[in-house]
């Protein structure tokens, strides 16, 4: 069980980083720079931002539904609203400034402080370093799940931290899931 993708909050948060860039990226720098986000949410809070899944791609970790968002032809009005289709040398740009209110204070300050500091690095460089992690596997042209306890683990969490927040992680999309109902 995981937790429901916002697509809002994923528009914000993309939305944040190009505004950081100048409102547009090569959307395979955004992608990387989207994942150390939640990694390193992951590491301090046991949640993602982007509320995406992860997945291994031949160019390193991918934050599945967001990359689907941008490079599948589906009519997607919500994303649209706010960050265009890929261009040129496979850019993407800020269309509209989304809002921020789906954000915490302490995320929008985790994706300011990611950008300081990866966000000057070319994409070939991220993609390069997003090579060394642990959780990352060759998927040899394909893509393979990256579970959230392969993700902790290779942050040095113990079993015992692993295991709570996955028993957290349950507890909220069980809510979310129940509340989701409701409407």
């Amino acid at each position: 069980m995981s937790i429901l993708f916002d697509e809002a909050k994923a528009t914000q948060v993309v939305s944040c980083i190009l505004k950081l860039r100048g409102n547009r990226m090569n959307y395979l720098k955004l992608i990387k720079l989207l994942y150390l986000v939640d990694r390193e949410a992951l590491s301090r809070w046991g949640v993602s931002v982007t509320t995406d899944k992860h997945v291994s791609m031949d160019h390193g970790p991918v934050v599945s539904r967001i990359y689907n968002l941008i490079v599948e032809d589906i009519p997607k009005p919500q994303w649209a609203e706010f960050i265009s289709p890929p261009f040129g040398d496979y850019e993407v740009a800020l269309v509209k400034d989304a809002s921020t209110d789906a954000l915490s204070k302490a995320e929008e300050e985790l994706i300011h402080e990611v950008y300081e500091k990866y966000g000057h690095w070319n994409r070939w460089d991220l993609v390069k370093y997003v090579h060394t992690f642990p959780e990352w596997k060759n998927p040899q042209g394909s893509s393979t799940p990256i579970h959230i306890r392969d993700i902790l683990k290779a942050l040095g969490e113990s079993e015992e931290e692993i295991k709570a927040t996955l028993r957290e992680m349950q507890t909220m999309a069980t809510t979310e899931e129940t509340f989701s109902n409701i409407r």
